[in-house]
């Protein structure tokens, strides 16, 4: 390929993925003038052509192979299509085609499809993988192999709307287009387990101890130095209350990175666990529970001043907006739960919480530096105010996490919601008013929660919410019926 067949395909695929970007949920760059359009689509063309040419540079400077093009599942799981080198640039320009049902699958060995609600026709078609050049990342766990996160759209250039990364960069897109930015991190828990048994150290029974969190140290370490050069950059990690389970705090980063940064770990620790004949999973079952926690806070558009802190020192009490943005999210507990806690085993550990087994509910609380509360708000250890949403399970997905934690805080500011002043701890009910907010304890009544719930809803968008329901629906239906099925889960999710 000479360099005017290369630059001409670099422009057309610049065009391509605006295309897809301003297609994408009817984004603001809809509304633009011609001469704004323009600028966007030539800006557009100049980033790509720069993001491809260093990318060629690095490529032949590490003397990369292969290219693994990732997009997330439903279920928060890496899908991928690896590519020679030599077909990088073509497949960056025109995407990587993948059976939608890729993308959708049930998590069930025997049964793979639901009826989709709007189209069952479109389940089995292709869709393109059209890769965001920025997260390309060489694989330090993988020989000679770099990898690339996608979006998937479909093959007339419309986005697929049950897509989890793309709806949380619309999200992204709405905050900003509000003067926010988000500024976020998750943490996991997660069982390193001897394969193919439930088998851990007997030292890792209780958290933080040190002989636990270092009972196999070259592990630990390659994996985050290889999370560090993925740009997944872990914090800290422990042992957490179970044979085998860590608890690992991921750094604060703004906008979309976050999400990308939990799939980036959620799929490499998996894959060294595996160099070490270990298995690593984040699935919940009744016996066994991982939780999965997103700690964040929202600044201006520039990511130069927090909107949570009030500017008092000692307090740490939240601004106004803050109260707002925590009020949105009690407002909405009930669907957040049934999104963030997806599995039927996620439910087993809300129903342990209910102090009365005559009412099956749990109601939302939130408090200051009390970790019992499903909203814990913190302001210590080097950052800013933020809130911790703990409603969450470590099988959620994390894109769906970052976009319905964005939902409802937006759903707060715009309704101008606001939380009592005071904070009250985790162990009385929050309230607004007098409303309480309860969170469902079986997964059934989550989904009606949800379907209920308009906001959210509309913030997902319609095609997202109907198959996600439908899909847990099967699986509700399904449990009894397939036995095995959690068996594959422990290795899978």
């Amino acid at each position: 390929m000479d360099s005017s067949t290369s630059y001409r395909s670099d422009v057309t695929g610049a065009n391509r993925q605006s295309e897809v970007r301003s297609s994408t949920f009817e984004s603001s760059s809809a509304n633009c003038g011609d001469n704004s359009k323009d600028n966007m689509d030539k800006s557009g063309t100049q980033s790509f052509v720069s993001a491809m040419e260093h990318i060629k540079q690095q490529i032949a400077r590490e003397n990369i192979n292969f290219v693994r093009f990732e997009a997330t599942d439903l279920h928060g799981v890496s899908r991928s299509k690896t590519v020679p080198v030599r077909f990088f640039h073509e497949k960056a320009v025109y995407g990587v085609p993948m059976p939608r049902s890729y993308l959708e699958l049930t998590l069930s060995p025997k049964s793979c499809e639901v009826d989709h609600a709007n189209n069952p026709a479109n389940f089995s078609s292709d869709v393109l993988l059209i890769p965001d050049l920025s997260t390309f990342r060489v694989l330090p766990w993988a020989e000679q192999t770099a990898r690339v996160i996608c979006d998937p759209c479909m093959i007339t250039g419309s986005p697929l709307r049950t897509a989890p990364r793309l709806i949380a960069k619309q999200l992204m897109g709405q905050l900003q287009s509000m003067g926010f930015s988000l500024y976020s991190s998750f943490t996991y828990e997660c069982c390193v387990l001897g394969s193919p048994d439930r088998v851990g150290p007997k030292t890792m029974l209780f958290p933080a101890t040190t002989l636990a969190s270092n009972h196999d140290l070259p592990f630990f370490q390659q994996l985050v130095n290889g999370m560090y050069c993925m740009g997944a950059d872990v914090d800290s990690l422990a042992s957490a209350m179970v044979p085998g389970q860590m608890e690992i705090n991921l750094r604060p980063e703004f906008g979309i990175a976050a999400a990308d940064t939990a799939f980036t770990f959620r799929t490499g620790i998996k894959e060294m666990a595996r160099k070490y004949s270990y298995i690593a999973s984040f699935f919940t079952d009744d016996s066994l529970y991982n939780a999965g926690v997103l700690s964040h806070s929202l600044w201006d558009t520039n990511g130069q001043r927090s909107l949570f802190h009030t500017g008092d020192h000692g307090a740490g009490e939240l601004s106004e907006i803050g109260r707002k943005w925590l009020a949105g999210l009690l407002s909405h507990s009930a669907a957040l739960s049934c999104l963030l806690s997806p599995g039927l085993g996620c439910r087993s550990h809300i129903a342990k919480k209910v102090k009365d087994p005559k009412h099956n509910v749990l109601y939302a609380t939130y408090g200051y530096n009390d970790n019992s509360s499903a909203f814990n708000v913190k302001c210590h250890g080097g950052r800013e105010t933020h809130i911790d949403n703990k409603l969450g399970s470590a099988m959620a997905n994390p894109y769906v996490v970052l976009a319905a934690t964005i939902a409802a805080g937006l759903d707060g500011i715009k309704r101008n919601l606001a939380a009592e002043t005071g904070l009250t701890r985790a162990s009385t009910h929050t309230q607004l008013g007098k409303q309480q907010f309860a969170i469902p304890v079986k997964l059934e009544d989550a989904l009606v929660a949800l379907s209920e719930d308009h906001v959210i809803r509309g913030a997902l968008g319609e095609p997202f919410v109907q198959y996600f329901i439908a899909l847990k629906q099967f699986e509700i239906e399904t449990e009894e019926l397939d036995a095995e099925r959690n068996k594959c889960l422990e290795y899978f999710i």
